[in-house]
């Protein structure tokens, strides 16, 4: 008879064994999809996707522009996932905040470029709150449900965004807004360390370790890890549940929002329906492999980043069909996120006792 045990603890480097394994057998498994359809060298395709990202001081440092936007969103995701809202609409939150940036960029390209992109980061970060305000409130005052409430909203962001995009585009009927500012860079991010992305890293940087510092050493951190463990718990440590979730919601939504800033400023100098790109539902993996940790989360990004980037290269370096490059992908994070279950669960085998 098998059983499942939940574990009561396992050692970092037990962890760290088991993930790895996991990342060995899935290249493993891919080798073998890999020659059976193309009979082709498993090794020379990945080295073709170890040059995708690492080929090039240029696929380098698109590589960290892509690993950062990524990063800032789990980051933004991760103090409401510990508190147990499950926070879904980061797309919609990263939009709310790509059209502040955007609108600040159109109206307000009279001023400095340091002040702008100071007034940016500000109205950004409060459109993505604003836009979390509302599901924090149903859930607080009204117990409404999260996953749906958030999840709505990112289609309401969607078709906010083809409005704003209409009433902005250059030209009747071309539905893109276009590059903002293209002669004068107001609202662009300066080069830092020579390099365009340089302000992305230091920006994401910095959000991380205040996250982290947020979630580890402050009160409100605290009462966030109370309040996720058990809400019974919290109202009977005198902690007031409806204000930290409300708090707690509109600050995860603003640093989403934020990243709708670096996406408009520090990367695409426009605004669309795909701004996001659908990383927000990808930033959902990150926070949870990472079990909130943000220090975590940039290995986590890293490795998704780099899967992304290295399908995209086998793909066009040896004309093999997107769908497989896709396949090998889903199947490294199929034995990723499988790990997780034998990180917190164990089995065991023998006869059932008597009572």
């Amino acid at each position: 008879m098998i059983r499942i045990h939940k574990r009561a603890f396992m050692p970092v480097w037990a962890r760290i064994l088991v993930r790895l394994a996991a990342i060995l057998a899935a290249l493993a498994i891919n080798g073998l999809i890999i020659y059976s359809v193309t009979k082709m060298d498993p090794i020379k395709v990945y080295e073709t996707m170890f040059n995708g990202v690492f080929g090039s001081d240029r696929r380098i440092w698109n590589s960290i522009r892509e690993i950062m936007m990524l990063l800032c969103i789990g980051v933004g995701l991760a103090p409401a996932f510990k508190m147990k809202f499950w926070n879904i609409g980061a797309e919609g939150q990263i939009l709310l905040g790509g059209i502040a940036s955007a609108a600040c960029m159109i109206y307000m390209n009279s001023l400095p470029n340091a002040l702008l992109l100071l007034i940016m980061f500000i109205v950004s970060a409060m459109a993505g709150g604003l836009w979390s305000f509302g599901p924090a409130i149903a859930k607080a005052k009204l117990n409404a449900n999260e996953t749906l409430f958030t999840l709505m909203m990112n289609y309401i962001a969607i078709h906010l965004t083809s409005f704003f995009v209409t009433f902005w585009e250059n030209s009747y009927g071309s539905g893109i807004v276009g590059t903002l500012n293209a002669e004068t860079h107001k609202g662009w991010f300066p080069p830092l360390f020579g390099q365009n992305y340089g302000l992305n890293l230091v920006l994401v940087l910095v959000l991380v370790v205040a996250v982290f510092c947020y979630l580890r050493y402050s009160k409100q951190g605290y009462e966030i890890a109370v309040v996720g463990g058990s809400q019974n718990t919290a109202k009977y440590a005198g902690i007031n549940v409806s204000r930290v979730t409300v708090r707690t919601v509109t600050l995860s939504g603003a640093i989403c929002g934020i990243a709708g800033f670096i996406a408009v400023a520090g990367q695409g100098h426009t605004i669309s329906t795909s701004t996001a790109g659908g990383r927000g539902f990808v930033a959902i993996i990150v926070a949870w492999l990472a079990k909130f940790n943000t220090f975590v989360m940039m290995l986590i990004a890293f490795l998704l980043v780099f899967l992304e980037q290295g399908a995209r290269e086998i793909a066009s370096g040896f004309n093999i069909n997107d769908n497989l490059s896709q396949v090998i992908m889903g199947v490294i994070l199929f034995f990723i996120l499988g790990s997780e279950f034998f990180i917190n669960y164990k089995l065991s085998m023998g006869k059932k006792e008597k009572a």
